[in-house]
């Protein structure tokens, strides 16, 4: 399990970079996680920058969100990751940003529905809304959950975007292509 962990780790971290020098998270937003194994996740913790992480400040967690490894606290969305790995299996890991444009449309309670983009037709497919929750609820973790076995990601409602995939990277480009085609959805609109 540990060659698997330091792999999880150091890509998180980097993810974690990514995600801040792309304006997708600022200050202390957002948080990752990857399935460690059937039963133990890696998740990164709350009050720290996503652009800072390293892999020590990473919490090790089973599946009921008992901490296996790690000193600090993990996020306050811990119950929505755990939530959408039950809910779907195969899901390897997951992003939640603050990213500007899907969270405006989260806002908004729009969704990219009907969109002719190919990153939304070939690679996104369609993107839910869930209802309003509290951040960090129960109720937030289960309208999220709903949309992980048909999904590749949903909307929060008021809060921003959560993608998924079978690997870090997977979800990571959802992410940004989740980003890119509400950015120009709304461009797209502001010229009518």
């Amino acid at each position: 399990m540990r060659e698997t962990f330091d792999t999880a780790a150091a890509a998180i971290c980097e993810v974690g970079r990514r995600l801040l020098a792309a304006g997708l998270v600022a200050g202390n937003d957002g948080n990752i996680s990857v399935r460690i194994s059937a039963d133990a996740v890696l998740i990164t913790p709350t009050g720290v920058s996503k652009g800072e992480l390293c892999p020590a400040d990473l919490v090790l967690v089973d599946m009921q969100g008992q901490v296996l490894e790690g000193t600090l606290r993990s996020t306050s969305e811990l119950a929505l990751h755990l939530a959408v790995y039950q809910a779907a299996p195969h899901i390897g890991a997951i992003i939640h940003a603050h990213a500007p444009y899907a969270t405006a449309f989260a806002l908004a309670g729009r969704t990219l529905a009907g969109s002719r983009l190919a990153e939304v037709t070939e690679c996104l497919g369609d993107i839910p809304l869930a209802e309003f929750a509290p951040p960090g609820s129960r109720a937030l973790a289960e309208g999220a959950a709903e949309a992980a076995s048909r999904h590749n990601g949903v909307l929060l409602a008021a809060h921003g975007p959560v993608t998924w995939g079978d690997t870090l990277r997977q979800a990571l480009y959802r992410m940004e292509e989740l980003e890119l085609a509400c950015k120009i959805t709304a461009i797209a609109e502001s010229l009518r």
